[in-house]
């Protein structure tokens, strides 16, 4: 089979990357000590009188993803986030995170309600990835099957066959291979470089990317590497090839939380958002963590290692939107029925193989995820 050269990918579809203008400020939550309190005991009150569960992305405020794990939610990956609704008697899913993540909750979740503290937190991913233009292409490439990641809109993921993780997405691309299947990517091109390089597969890759793992600079990181030598590197694919070249581990997020439990070493310098940090040095306590470098002489840092969105879920918003039942999630019932095929794909694909491998399967369809 002939590859498609990355340059030549290129050429065919424009940059979908979004201007650094348009991202917005990160603005952390500035409380004092007996307000935090305050409003932290005010959610868990809200959680119990409406039956609501809330559940909190590894890039979120820490006192969120405590608040999460303390009250019976879950702290994970979005697809997870999403998965845990269906194993939840909760009426009402709280969801901090980004949109795309609200949408894919209420996907699994149709008859319940979805509530985000902040609608408005988008992700560079979703926002580079619209719906006309990428139906507009995939109708030019009718003989390619459309593989999109996780972090795309309800829209988007229902113009698609399939729906894969950045744990995932190798697998399910060679699976496809071995069919003599060529492939549309899409979302972020990062990804689906290395997605294409360990697999060798025919793909035209969107050009889109993650403010926050684009920031990531290899020759900041090469230099780390000299001052930090026992230091291992552990990288999310979504960043550039520059920094995936030099890691010792390239994962998911809970791939990445996994390693820093399980690996010998005591330093770690570590490119995704340093909202991850909070679990990781739960899973190991005696560890050192570093963020990877997005400033230096090649830098153009607008997000400096954490997601400005991601960011405004707050303790604060959290509350308002528990109190008055806003900020909920709708999606269209034809792109819920739509956009479940390609999820339920992957999660009959990653149920089969586990059981290939003979890995432990306490529930049905568990992934990773992103």
């Amino acid at each position: 089979m002939n590859n498609i050269n990355i340059s030549e990918t290129a050429t065919e579809l424009r940059d979908h990357r979004i201007p650094a203008e348009q991202v917005p400020e990160t603005i952390i939550e500035s409380l004092s000590i007996s307000e935090r309190e305050r409003l932290k005991a005010r959610i868990k009150q809200l959680l119990n009188e409406h039956n609501a569960v809330l559940v909190a992305h590894y890039y979120t405020d820490t006192d969120l993803q405590l608040l999460a794990d303390k009250t019976g939610g879950c702290v994970s990956d979005s697809l997870e986030m999403a998965r845990f609704g269906t194993q939840s008697d909760a009426d009402t899913i709280i969801v901090c995170g980004v949109r795309f993540m609200g949408e894919t909750a209420k996907i699994l979740n149709p008859k319940k309600r979805i509530l985000m503290p902040a609608l408005e937190a988008e992700c560079s991913l979703d926002i580079g990835c619209p719906i006309d233009e990428f139906s507009a292409f995939c109708d030019q490439h009718p003989d390619r099957t459309v593989i999109v990641y996780a972090n795309t809109s309800a829209a988007v993921k229902a113009r698609a066959d399939w729906m894969v993780t950045s744990g995932s997405a190798v697998d399910v691309v060679k699976y496809l291979a071995a069919n003599h299947e060529k492939i549309i990517w899409a979302p972020d091109k990062y990804l689906g470089q290395y997605v294409q390089e360990q697999s060798g597969v025919d793909m035209l890759i969107w050009q889109g990317a993650c403010v926050v793992h684009e920031e990531f600079k290899g020759i900041e990181l090469e230099l780390l590497r000299k001052e930090r030598p026992e230091a291992l590197v552990l990288v999310h694919p979504e960043s550039p090839s520059a920094v995936i070249k030099q890691a010792d581990i390239v994962s998911s997020t809970t791939g990445i939380i996994k390693a820093a439990a399980e690996l010998d070493a005591k330093e770690f310098i570590v490119a995704t958002d340093s909202g991850i940090f909070h679990k990781m040095q739960q899973a190991a306590p005696d560890k050192t963590f570093i963020e990877a470098p997005t400033a230096g002489k090649s830098a153009t840092c607008k997000s400096c290692a954490h997601c400005p969105w991601m960011a405004m879920n707050t303790l604060r918003k959290t509350v308002a939107s528990l109190e008055s039942a806003s900020n909920e999630v709708f999606v269209d019932e034809d792109i819920i029925q739509h956009s479940r095929t390609p999820i339920k794909r992957l999660l009959d694909f990653t149920l089969a193989q586990k059981k290939l491998t003979g890995e432990r399967t306490p529930d049905a369809g568990h992934e990773p995820g992103s």
